[in-house]
C-alpha cells in the first residue's frame, strides 16, 4: 500500500525506499484522501479505511510558486505510464465489484445459518443515531470515571450521617456529571434533561461495572508489554485494608523493549485466611483473569507483615510445585533481617515488631516530638557527640526497615523511654491528648521486660546475617559474592544452635543490664504466670523460659528460612551474575557460567552455541581497550550497543535481571511500588477502591475510550 501511495504522489525520490522505511519515516496529509476513505468514529481519532489510497493532488500550483518549486521532486508521468495507471484503477475497481458481488451471494446463502455466523455481518452494519448517541454518552461516563481515578477522587461524597434530615446531595460522580452538563456537554444534557431531579444519573451497579472495565483495560496495557517481554517475576507487598477488606497488592517485574527493568503495579487480590484457598485464587487470578502464562514466570517474592509469612510461604510452595523455574527469592526492597524477623513464628516477636512500628509512626508524624527526642539524645550522649548525631540522623529516616534496626533500637531505648515519659507526664498544654495518651501506652510497652529481652535476642541472632543481607542489596558484585558466603553464615548459626545454652546466657545478661538501666523489673511474663494459676514450677526461671520460648525457636527458624529462600536453584541463578563484566574482571575472567546456566537452557535462543558465545564474551572484555570501563550492573550490560551480537548472554541477563532479589537500578522504573505507598498513605481506608487505585497508580498509562465503550456494550448489552 505504501508503494501505491508513492506512485500516486509521483515522488520519484521515494521509489527506492522499502515499504517498511516508508511506513516508519514518512507521513501523508489527510487532505489527499477523499472523505469516504476516512473513518471518524471519534472526535479524537482519525482512522483510514484499509483500502485507502490518496487521489486528491494539485500537481500544477507549484510551477507558478517560485518558493515551493523545489520543495517536492514530483515525477512527470509519460503517456504510457498514465495509461498503465488508468488500467490499474479500472482493474482494481472491477476486482472490488467482483468481491462485493461474491460477498452478497455468500450472505444470501448463509442467511439462516447458525447464530455465530451473524456476528461478523453485524459488525459491518453502520451505527444508528440512537446507538451513536449511546456510545457518546457512555464515553462521557468513562471519561469522568478515569478522571476520578487519576485524581484520586472517591466515588461517594458526603456521608448521609453528616447531612440534616430531608437534605439530598449528589455523590462525587453525580456532581461531576452535573458540572459537565452545565459546562456544555450536549450528549449528557440531552440524555438527562427529562430525568427527575433527585434520580441517580448512573447507578452504583453500573459504576462498578464500568470501573471494572476501566481497571481491566488499563491493566491490559501493562500486561501486553509483559507478554511481549516473555519472562517476568511476581512480587506481592504487605496486606492492605481496602474499604474494610484485606487485599494483597500484586506487582510484576519485566524487562521492556528499551532493555529497562520495570516493576509495575497490576492490581489487588482479595486476601484469604486459608493459605490453600489463597494459593488457588492467586494462581487463578494471574493465569485466567489477567492472562499471564506462569510457564514464563522466573521469580516470586512476598513482602509480608508479621503473622502472614507462613501463609505466603504456602502460596510460594504451591506455585513452585507447578512451575519449578519460578524461583522463590527475597525482594530487593526489603532488608533481609527485617524479612526474617517478620517471619519468626513467635507471638512475642510479632508484638514487639508492632510496637516498634507504632513508636516510629508516632515520632514520624510529629516534628515537635522529634525535636524533643533530639534534646533527650543530646543529654544522654553529651560525652559521645558523634554517636548522638548519628542516632539523631537515623531517627529522621525509615529506621524500621534497616539491616541493623534492632541495634539502633537498643541504642535508642533509653532516649525513647525518657522522651515518652516526659511527654506523657507534661501537665502543660504543649501536647494534645492523643500524643500524651500514645506516649504513655508506648512507654509502658517499651519498659516491659518481655519486649526488652525480645529485641536484644533478635539483635544478637540477626547480627550473623546482617552483612550477608546488606550485600544482597548492594552492587551486582556484592550480590554475587554474597551467594558464596551463605555457607559460612549457616555454619555460624548452626554453631550457635549447638551451643545455645552459652549464647543465650550472654544475650539474657545483656537484656537484664538494659532492663536495670531503665529501672524495669526482671520477671516472667504476666500472662505466663496467670496461666499457671499459682502452680509455678520453682525451676522455671526467666532465663530458661526465654531460652525455650524465644532463643531456640528463633535460631531454628532463621536457619530453616535461609535454606528455603536460598535454594539450590536460587544460588545457581546468583552465580550466573559472573556474566556481568565487572564481576568477571574481579574473578580475573576465570569464570564458568555454563555450569550454572543449565537451569535456563530452555530460555536461550541458541543453547548449543552457549559455550562458544560465553568464551567470546570473556575475550571481548579481557582484551578491551584501556579507556573502556567494565559494565558494573546488568542494566549497563543490557544497554551495550553490541549486546544483540551475544543473543544467549542477552537472554540470560534479561532473566537474571527480573529476579526479585536484584534491585531496580534506575529508580524511575520502580515507580509502581512508590505510587502504591503514596495512594495508601493519602487515601482514607473507607474511601479506597481497588479499581480506582489501579487508575491512580497507573495514571500515565494510555487508555482507549472506544475500546472501553465497546467492551461495556458487549458485556452488558
Amino acid at each position: 500500500r505504501c508503494q501505491r501511495w508513492v506512485e500516486n504522489c509521483r515522488r520519484a525520490d521515494l521509489e527506492d525506499k522499502t515499504p517498511d522505511q516508508l511506513n516508519k519515516h514518512y507521513r501523508l496529509c489527510a487532505k489527499h484522501f477523499e472523505t469516504s476513505m476516512i473513518c471518524r468514529s471519534s472526535p479524537y481519532r482519525t482512522v483510514l479505511r484499509d483500502n485507502a489510497v490518496p487521489t486528491i493532488f494539485d500537481l500544477t500550483s507549484h510551477l507558478n510558486n517560485p518558493h515551493s518549486r523545489h520543495r517536492k521532486r514530483i515525477k512527470e508521468l509519460s503517456e504510457d505510464e498514465i495509461r498503465t495507471l488508468k488500467q490499474q484503477k479500472i482493474e482494481e475497481a472491477f476486482e472490488r465489484e467482483q468481491a462485493t458481488q461474491e460477498l452478497n451471494e455468500s450472505n444470501e446463502q448463509n442467511t439462516v445459518s447458525e447464530e455465530g455466523g451473524e456476528e461478523q455481518e453485524e459488525e459491518t452494519v453502520p451505527l444508528t443515531l440512537e446507538e451513536r448517541e449511546n456510545k457518546d454518552y457512555l464515553k462521557s461516563l468513562f471519561e469522568i470515571l478515569i478522571l476520578m481515578g487519576k485524581q484520586n477522587i472517591p466515588l461517594d461524597g458526603h456521608n448521609m450521617d453528616e447531612l440534616p434530615e430531608g437534605i439530598f446531595t449528589s455523590d462525587n460522580f453525580q456532581a461531576l456529571l452535573e458540572y459537565r452538563i452545565n459546562a456544555g456537554d450536549e450528549v449528557l444534557r440531552k440524555r438527562f434533561e427529562m430525568t427527575a431531579v433527585n434520580l441517580e444519573y448512573c447507578s452504583k451497579t453500573q459504576q462498578k461495572q464500568m470501573l471494572e472495565i476501566c481497571e481491566s483495560c488499563v491493566r491490559e496495557e501493562t500486561l501486553r508489554e509483559v507478554r511481549d517481554s516473555h519472562f517476568f517475576s511476581i512480587v506481592t507487598d504487605e496486606v492492605v485494608d481496602i474499604a474494610g477488606e484485606e487485599h494483597l497488592p500484586v506487582l510484576v517485574r519485566f524487562v521492556d523493549d528499551s532493555h529497562n527493568l520495570r516493576e509495575e503495579f497490576i492490581g489487588f487480590l482479595p486476601y484469604e485466611a486459608d493459605p490453600e484457598i489463597l494459593a488457588v485464587k492467586f494462581h487463578t487470578t494471574i493465569t485466567e483473569k489477567w492472562g499471564l502464562n506462569m510457564e514464563y514466570c522466573r521469580g516470586q517474592a512476598y513482602i509480608v507483615s508479621s503473622g502472614f509469612a507462613s501463609k505466603m510461604k504456602v502460596v510460594a510452595t504451591r506455585l513452585l510445585e507447578k512451575y519449578p523455574q519460578a524461583v522463590y527469592t527475597l525482594c530487593s526492597s526489603c532488608a533481609l533481617n527485617m524479612w526474617l524477623a517478620k517471619s519468626v513464628p513467635v507471638v512475642g516477636v510479632s508484638i514487639a515488631l508492632g510496637t516498634i512500628e507504632e513508636v516510629y509512626c508516632l515520632f514520624n508524624q510529629s516534628p515537635q516530638l522529634l525535636v524533643e527526642l533530639d534534646n533527650t539524645i543530646s543529654v544522654l550522649f553529651q560525652n559521645n557527640e558523634e554517636k548522638g548525631n548519628e542516632l539523631k540522623e537515623i531517627c529522621r529516616s525509615q529506621w524500621t526497615g534497616r539491616h541493623d534496626t534492632f541495634e539502633v533500637l537498643v541504642d535508642l531505648m533509653q532516649a525513647l523511654v525518657l522522651c515518652l515519659d516526659a511527654v506523657s507526664s507534661d501537665s502543660s498544654v504543649r501536647w494534645n491528648n492523643f500524643i500524651t495518651g500514645r506516649a504513655f501506652v508506648l512507654s509502658s510497652a517499651l519498659t516491659d521486660f518481655d519486649f526488652i529481652v525480645t529485641i536484644v535476642i533478635l539483635k544478637n541472632v540477626l547480627s550473623f546475617t546482617r552483612a550477608f543481607g546488606k550485600n544482597l542489596q548492594g552492587q551486582t558484585s556484592d550480590v554475587f559474592f554474597a551467594a558464596s558466603s551463605l555457607t559460612a553464615v549457616l555454619h555460624s548459626l548452626n554453631e550457635v544452635m549447638e551451643n545455645i545454652e552459652v549464647y543465650h546466657e550472654f544475650w539474657f545478661e545483656e537484656a537484664t543490664n538494659l532492663a536495670t538501666k531503665l529501672d524495669v523489673q526482671i520477671k516472667l511474663p504476666g500472662k505466663f504466670r496467670r496461666a499457671q494459676q499459682g502452680n509455678l514450677d520453682a525451676e522455671v526461671t526467666s532465663e530458661n523460659y526465654y531460652k525455650d520460648i524465644l532463643s531456640v525457636p528463633t535460631v531454628e527458624h532463621i536457619i530453616q528460612e535461609l535454606k528455603d529462600i536460598f535454594s539450590e536453584q536460587h544460588l545457581k541463578a546468583l552465580k550466573c551474575l559472573s556474566l556481568v563484566p565487572s564481576v568477571m574482571g574481579q574473578l580475573k575472567f576465570n569464570t564458568s557460567e555454563e555450569h550454572h546456566a543449565d537451569m535456563y537452557k530452555n530460555d536461550l535462543p541458541n543453547p548449543d552455541t552457549l559455550s562458544a558465545e560465553l568464551h567470546c564474551w570473556r575475550i571481548k572484555w579481557k582484551h578491551r581497550g584501556k579507556d573502556i570501563e567494565l559494565p558494573a550492573t546488568i542494566y549497563e550490560a543490557l544497554h551495550l550497543p553490541d549486546i544483540k551480537f551475544f543473543p544467549n548472554v542477552y537472554a540470560l541477563l534479561k532473566v537474571l535481571c527480573i529476579l526479585p532479589v536484584m534491585k531496580v537500578e534506575n529508580e524511575k522504573y520502580e515507580i509502581g511500588r512508590k505510587r502504591l505507598k503514596a495512594y495508601l498513605k493519602n487515601t482514607l481506608t473507607e474511601q479506597r477502591s481497588s479499581n480506582l487505585a489501579l487508575l491512580n497508580i497507573n495514571f500515565d498509562i494510555k487508555h482507549d475510550l472506544d475500546l472501553m465503550v465497546d467492551t461495556y456494550i458487549k458485556l452488558y448489552p
